[in-house]
């Protein structure tokens, strides 16, 4: 008699930190985009790009710099300043990103639960080779409230269609984790695109890189 499956059913991964090394991309790109209507971003507005959602760093610069132009202006110029960034250096897979999204295709649902605007994931998954293996996308013009609010990933569950307790987040950073248990889900924090430094002892379990994030390590998450 075989053993039945006891894995997850959907993952839902984190992009920027997680998937893709483009956090200091994003974070130029939003200074750039800034200054083209006379605003310049202090360290700690910077520091707040990382890890939260268009709508949120909307909302900062708004409050903080008076900006009058819509969200959605301001994201298509820092996605056209985001693309100068990366006509060179393309975009950079973070270790065993591929690898590990090919893999769990086969077995269960992916989709991306991110901060950045549908543009940027579709271009990012597509940079890296795995935009087909993503049966979802759940980006900042989805819904209301960033990351830590559990709404970005009760939206990827609703789109997966798979049950909180056999659904595992990928995240690189303190809002995404804190806004996935806030969801019920249970969380993978990775180290290796976590150069701002966050606290990620929030997550169900801490690892180096996407390559050590196991067939058992994910299956006794869910059991």
């Amino acid at each position: 008699m075989s053993t039945p499956d006891v894995g997850p059913e959907a993952f839902l991964f984190d992009l920027d930190g997680t998937l893709v090394d483009s956090e200091r991309e994003n974070v130029e790109s939003v200074v750039l985009a800034l200054r083209r209507y006379g605003a310049e971003m202090t360290d700690e507005e910077r520091g707040f790009v990382i890890g939260h959602s268009w709508n949120d760093i909307y909302r900062m610069v708004v409050r903080n710099h008076g900006l009058t132009v819509s969200m959605r202006e301001l994201i298509d110029v820092a996605v056209l300043e985001k693309d100068r960034l990366l006509e060179k250096s393309g975009y950079r897979a973070l270790p065993g990103a591929v690898d590990l999204v090919r893999r769990l295709a086969g077995r269960a649902t992916l989709a991306v639960v991110s901060g950045a605007s549908g543009k940027e994931v579709r271009d990012a998954l597509t940079g890296i080779g795995v935009r087909d293996l993503f049966s979802a996308i759940v980006a900042a013009e989805d819904y209301t409230h960033g990351k830590p609010s559990p709404e970005p990933y009760l939206k990827g569950l609703a789109a997966v269609g798979a049950q909180p307790g056999r659904t595992v987040v990928l995240e690189d950073a303190t809002p995404g984790t804190l806004a996935a248990r806030a969801a019920g889900l249970r969380v993978i924090a990775i180290r290796a695109g976590n150069f701002a430094g966050y606290d990620l002892s929030q997550a169900d379990l801490v690892v180096d890189t996407l390559a050590d994030v196991t067939d058992e390590l994910c299956s006794r998450l869910v059991a």
